[in-house]
């Protein structure tokens, strides 16, 4: 079966995935018509499994929402011992380099895997492994805060294969990962 590692997130115009206190709030800059979800179902569709870190899950546990994940979420973290009260068997704790982590879950079955969080993400690139990147660029400046990108080792190379405007307000482009 394919292996495939995509990313699908948010970035300030100035490339950050949240301010300098964390908060995401300027995502909401601009209201999009009912019904735009701007392809994050169809992404969704073509995933079996997300791979986030602590930071991210603590974030989306924190939303006051019920679980927004049909699909299984695999948490990367060396400080959480135990799976919260109400997230068994959705949520499952992972640890070890990215490759023994991808190594458990692909023995699981899932091949497709969103990644998300700015850690995670960051070191998915450090060792290569991105096949994919959606990013949808908020036209707002927050001047501080979590870059989507860190340091490499080396440059990798991405070819933007799609690119779309939402409300006349956001761009969202896609990357595949050239080998």
């Amino acid at each position: 079966m394919e292996q495939k590692n995509s990313v699908y997130i948010a970035t300030s115009l100035d490339g950050y995935i949240a301010d300098s206190q964390g908060k995401i709030d300027f995502l909401n800059t601009f209201t999009f018509p009912e019904g735009e979800d701007m392809g994050y179902s169809a992404f969704m569709n073509g995933i079996d499994a997300l791979v986030m870190g602590r930071v991210t899950f603590e974030t989306v546990c924190g939303f006051d929402v019920p679980w927004p994940y049909e699909k299984p979420v695999y948490v990367l973290s060396n400080s959480l011992n135990e799976i919260p009260k109400g997230y068994e068997g959705k949520v499952f704790l992972v640890k070890g380099t990215l490759n023994e982590v991808l190594s458990e879950i692909h023995s699981n079955d899932h091949h497709r895997l969103y990644i998300d969080g700015g850690s995670t993400i960051q070191g998915f690139l450090k060792e290569d492994l991105i096949d994919e990147m959606i990013i949808t660029t908020i036209p707002v400046l927050v001047g501080g805060g979590h870059p989507l990108f860190g340091e490499l080792d080396k440059s990798l190379k991405f070819e933007c294969v799609s690119s779309a405007r939402y409300a006349d307000k956001v761009v969202q482009n896609r990357f595949l990962r050239l080998r």
